[in-house]
């Protein structure tokens, strides 16, 4: 719920933010008039403009801007007199599309609409209220690191791709690419006729060096080694190819061992939160997905009135169209792709750790949906589990669920077998 009809203000901005520079419009109460400047994204430029601000209207002042986080709103929290209300970028597009057909825009009208939002339908937006520093550090590691997991798959998927046009053994000797093993072997030998000249000793102290102590295994790869012949021997392609895997495999070896140091921070956060118990003993969440899970959901209960609402919030309920006698769901478009993507992962997670998911999951695909759409469905199931469980501090228990199940005389026993 919005403060607006609560808490007068004393001036009201509106702000559309750039990289370089922030277009504003100001407002006071019961004045009509309104006036737009700009400054640049300097912290010295930023100051100046808020505390000239608060000289001459007090506090507090209504700023509505069309993001909850980025350099900006870090720049405008550390000032207590302002209260920071964040509109969605497609609802400001929405709004300027109603009075601009034509799709023209600039920056100080994009500011004077979000004031214009703000002033004319105050219900609709609440104040931005920061969670705990320890949430937001959270918050902040797990979607950086799932962000550096993206890298990892992009930068195997180029190396495998340069590998295949000069050097495919490499890939059948190494089933998983995406390691710190794989970049050592190719760092070191990253054409065929260097790996060929390697003495046996060598290749077997690399393999014992990183861990692999299966001597049937190495027999086999340096067997295949020797073996191996070349695919070209064109120096036009093999030249080249070669400084393209050494760039790639190091970028690589970077974000592996980058990914290891957010893993090690989120797991010394984690469990400094109170709520994380909640979620740490989740059927298929572990170490990766649990503190995921506990960002979704935050530690601002009041944030979400039912299951209903975090469910369209994160992108797992469908939206249902109607026009006429017309009528079709499709996938939502607007929202946090991370937090959607979380869900999706963690339920396909579930599927063979926890008797009902698997249950529902086959249910699901019994009827006809692909893979995907069942998981998506199992996703939404668990949101309303989870969060009943989130609002009564209460852990999730499968014995517990399951007697429930047995008491609703649900279908999906017969199929559990109970």
């Amino acid at each position: 719920m919005s403060l607006l009809p609560e808490q007068p203000f004393t001036a009201y901005v509106g702000i559309d933010w750039a990289d370089t520079k922030h277009d504003i419009c100001v407002q006071a109460p019961g004045s009509p008039r309104r006036e737009s400047s700009c400054i640049a994204h300097r912290v010295a430029a930023i100051d100046e403009w808020a505390n000239a601000l608060h000289r001459r209207f007090g506090g507090p002042i209504a700023v509505a801007l069309e993001l909850a986080k980025g350099p900006i709103v870090a720049a405008l929290q550390k000032y207590d007199f302002l209260v920071l209300f964040p509109i969605n970028p497609a609802t400001l597009a929405k709004y300027r599309e109603a009075f601009q057909p034509s799709g023209a825009k600039n920056d100080p009208k994009d500011a004077e609409l979000a004031l214009d939002l703000l002033l004319h339908h105050p219900e609709r937006f609440g104040p931005l209220r920061p969670q705990s520093a320890a949430m937001r550090t959270l918050v902040s590691l797990v979607e950086r690191r799932r962000q550096l997991v993206g890298d990892q798959t992009r930068l195997t998927n180029r190396l495998c791709d340069t590998l295949k046009q000069y050097y495919p053994q490499a890939l059948e000797w190494f089933d998983d690419r995406g390691t710190l093993l794989f970049c050592d072997f190719l760092d070191r030998w990253p054409t065929l006729r260097s790996v060929r000249q390697a003495r046996t000793a060598t290749l077997e102290a690399f393999f014992h060096a990183h861990h692999c102590r299966s001597a049937r295994r190495i027999s086999a790869r340096i067997g295949s080694i020797r073996e191996a012949a070349p695919l070209t021997e064109d120096p036009a392609i093999i030249g080249p190819c070669r400084l393209h895997v050494l760039a790639l495999a190091a970028q690589l070896r970077a974000v592996l061992t980058a990914i290891v140091q957010f893993e090690h921070e989120i797991a010394a956060v984690a469990p400094t939160l109170p709520d994380y118990t909640l979620f740490k003993n989740l059927p298929g969440a572990g170490a990766q997905l649990a503190p995921r899970l506990l960002a979704a959901f935050g530690e601002q209960r009041e944030r979400f009135r039912s299951a209903d609402e975090l469910q369209k919030y994160v992108g797992i309920a469908p939206v249902t169209e109607r026009s006429g006698k017309q009528s079709w769901v499709h996938w939502r478009l607007q929202c946090p792709k991370f937090l959607r993507q979380t869900f999706v992962e963690w339920a396909a997670q579930t599927i063979p750790r926890s008797f009902w998911a698997g249950a529902y999951y086959r249910q699901q695909r019994a009827k006809g949906s692909s893979h995907h759409i069942a998981v998506r469905a199992l996703a939404f199931k668990w949101i309303r589990i989870l969060y009943r469980c989130w609002q009564t501090r209460t852990p999730y228990n499968e014995t517990v669920y399951l007697n429930v199940l047995r008491k609703r005389g649900s279908r999906l026993l017969g199929t559990l077998g109970a």
